[in-house]
């Protein structure tokens, strides 16, 4: 029998996830789209359609791409996070939704639903354990030709971002995937 590592059931839970925003442990806030994401949308946009932000924390990436044209849900564990992103988004006036969800049931819970996904910190943050059932979960929310970056998709474009924030210079990569059949 597969042992399960504390960190495993851990970082499934929303009350991990909590307890990194109240600590302000979620070095990926930014306060602000990540600037390679703004950066790759306004030169070579990927195709409209229905885009889902896994891991959207306050939601600024799921609020840019909402209003660039594309029909966005985010996803986190963190109530508080979901709840701040819900907030910026009636401030700002954008039309995007917000929900609490497991990252590791999205493509059972929500199949073929989206055209693409953007993934900038989610992966990153989870327990490396769980990576390649994430990746999993993800390509099962895709319809076929869908985008991201992960195994079983083809690479379109890819490159370091012209813009990234202080301290990740020279730490990033874009890349424009497209789901395949596998």
């Amino acid at each position: 029998m597969a042992r399960v590592s504390p960190t495993f059931v851990r970082t499934s839970a929303p009350e991990f996830w909590e307890d990194v925003y109240a600590r302000g442990g979620d070095g990926w806030e930014l306060g602000a789209p990540a600037p390679s994401l703004v950066e790759f949308v306004d030169s070579t946009p990927p195709p409209r359609g229905r885009v889902a932000v896994p891991g959207c924390g306050g939601g600024h990436d799921a609020r840019y791409l909402a209003t660039r044209g594309y029909a966005v849900t985010g996803f986190d564990w963190a109530p508080a996070a979901l709840s701040a992103a819900r907030r910026l988004a009636r401030r700002e006036g954008v039309d995007v939704a917000f929900e609490s969800r497991d990252m590791f049931t999205l493509g059972r819970d929500l199949p073929n639903a989206f055209d693409g996904v953007w993934d900038y910190t989610c992966f990153c943050a989870i327990d490396p354990a769980r990576r390649a059932e994430y990746v999993r979960s993800l390509v099962g929310t895709l319809r076929l030709g869908g985008w991201l970056l992960a195994p079983s998709f083809w690479i379109e474009r890819a490159g370091p971002p012209l813009r990234s924030p202080r301290g990740r210079q020279s730490r990033e990569w874009m890349v424009l995937a497209r789901r395949t059949g596998a």
